[in-house]
């Protein structure tokens, strides 16, 4: 399910981090589901078991995951703050993309057709 891509820039604490979080987003991972444990994803993954601790550290801070003492990790049921910000990133993105793009001379007409296609290909 998680696939390390060493040529990505980003650690690979932060990929794991991202994939989760959009398993668990896109209800993949359901609520309350348990998540392996440090030592079994790591191994699974081939990479330091520090590094899958850093990870589900970083999740539990951002919510996406819980720890439950003495029986592992699990995955959290509110997804609400976690989709809004991942929302207010998207839009930040959009807003520089945007802003580069009227730049380049894109009239309101041609930005719209892009938002239309709905992630078709257009020209």
């Amino acid at each position: 399910m998680i696939q390390i891509d060493y040529r990505d820039g980003r650690p690979i604490y932060q990929q794991v981090v991202d994939q989760i979080e959009q398993l668990a987003i896109c209800g993949v991972l359901q609520a309350d589901s348990k998540l392996p444990s440090v030592r079994q994803l790591a191994t699974e993954l081939s990479i330091n078991p520090n590094t899958i601790q850093r990870a589900y550290g970083e999740l539990e801070q951002r919510g996406v995951i819980y720890a439950a003492r003495g029986r592992g990790n699990f995955i959290s049921g509110d997804f609400s703050k976690l989709r809004e910000r991942r929302l207010d990133e998207i839009g930040t993105q959009v807003r520089s993309l945007v802003k580069t793009a009227r730049d380049l001379g894109a009239t309101k007409q041609r930005l719209q057709s892009w938002l239309d296609t709905k992630g078709e290909k257009t020209t």
